[in-house]
């Protein structure tokens, strides 16, 4: 009888097997090549200028921007110049946002990120740039100071009030919320140093210029610390947890090319800027014809034009139930103006010879504290409704009629 031969299993050489891209190449059909955004299904100039025009019902304001120069050429008087370059400028910032979300969904959300941090608050630069330029340093803290206690009692509680009557309770990323708020405490926190140190060393008055260096030392080296943070923040957004800022990333394709988008930003700068310079040089006329400060019209009035944008936004994201989108507008411009825009134009006073500083008047101080404290209290359990929103509308009433009746003469 023959001995049984032992099963013997040879070695099976798998490196001669196809991998899975292999066999996919050879089994499955050609696939079909990537569209370009810019190949020939992109808009012609006309349908593109159309797309411009109609992206957004307040564009119907663009009709102000010849209104304004005229009457900035042939002196119509500076209530008039303030009012139609304000209106002009309107339409302005939400052709920025647009252009901006445009290009953004060409290179992905992590860049396209960048490009909102970057972009999303250009008309409050562009202001803000000309206002110092020409020495307006009230009407430069006073901007950016409204810029901030807008976006997160007004923008943020229109739309708590929006999303809780259209969905009861809303949700949102709990982390993002707790991650502005920690920022937006740190930057409060900038804010109220130089107040205190003024106010102790020289009991909220400036004697000498020696008390005016001091602040200013404090202020470029505070502003140096913020720049750094922006952009270790922007580092954690991007890189290491920027998974928590694509929970709601939208599907939309470009809707311009390329060259037009950049064509839009190049030609609405242009215009923003002459806008801006004719609405800062009526600032001066304006106070001294309606009786308005210039800490009411920087603080109230000229955080409406940049904030326009992020306002359509935000009340479109709740009240489609994403709570966590308006929330990134709200808070997030709130802190890219406060660790990035504020810092950045004590830099360029510095640079120009502006004696621009992180210190502001004790009455302004203590309104920011009070709107960082509100929102962080109302956002941190990562839920809202309709009346967290209308206590943030109440906050931001009250806050708006105390800043009507503050004087500009007791402003050092």
């Amino acid at each position: 009888m023959a001995e049984e031969q032992p099963l013997v299993i040879n070695h099976i050489d798998y490196s001669l097997l196809p991998n899975e891209e292999t066999y996919n190449s050879q089994n499955s059909p050609t696939p079909t090549p990537p569209i370009l955004y810019d190949s020939p299904l992109t808009p012609s100039v006309r349908k593109s200028l159309k797309i411009i025009l109609t992206c957004s019902w307040i564009n119907c304001l663009l009709i102000f921007i010849p209104f304004g120069y005229l009457a900035h050429i042939y002196k119509w008087g500076d209530t008039w110049t303030f009012v139609l370059n304000f209106l002009a400028i309107l339409p302005l910032s939400k052709l920025y946002d647009f252009a901006t979300v445009d290009a953004s969904l060409r290179v992905g959300q992590s860049i396209g990120c960048l490009l909102n941090a970057t972009f999303g608050n250009a008309v409050e630069l562009i202001v803000s740039i000309i206002a110092l330029t020409k020495g307006e340093i009230r009407v430069v803290q006073a901007s950016l100071l409204g810029a901030i206690i807008s976006n997160l009692l007004l923008i943020l509680g229109m739309s708590f009030v929006i999303g809780g009557f259209l969905h009861h309770q809303q949700t949102f990323n709990q982390i993002i919320a707790q991650t502005s708020s920690g920022l937006m405490t740190l930057a409060c926190i900038s804010l109220i140093i130089p107040a205190a140190f003024n106010f102790a060393v020289n009991g909220n008055t400036f004697n000498d210029s020696g008390d005016i260096k001091q602040l200013l030392d404090l202020s470029h080296g505070s502003a140096l610390v913020l720049l750094i943070i922006y952009i270790l923040y922007i580092y954690f957004q991007l890189k290491t947890h920027s998974n928590l800022y694509q929970i709601e990333e939208e599907d939309d394709d470009p809707q311009l090319s390329l060259s037009i988008v950049l064509l839009l930003f190049v030609i609405v700068t242009f215009i923003a800027a002459f806008s801006a310079e004719y609405l800062v040089d009526s600032i001066k006329g304006l106070v001294e014809s309606s009786g308005l400060s210039k800490t009411f019209i920087g603080l109230i009035l000229l955080p409406i034009i940049g904030n326009a944008a992020e306002f359509t936004t935000a009340i479109n994201a709740a009240a489609r139930n994403k709570m966590s989108f308006a929330i990134t507008i709200a808070a997030g411009s709130s802190m890219q103006i406060a660790l990035f825009l504020t810092p950045f134009l004590v830099i360029l006073g510095w640079i120009i010879g502006q004696d621009l500083t992180l210190y502001f008047q004790s009455f302004e101080t203590v309104v920011l504290f009070i709107s960082v404290i509100i929102t962080n209290y109302l956002i941190l359990d990562g839920k809202s409704n309709w009346f967290e929103g209308a206590m943030l509308l109440a906050a931001y009433i009250i806050i708006s009629w105390a800043f009507f009746l503050y004087p500009d003469e007791i402003v050092a």
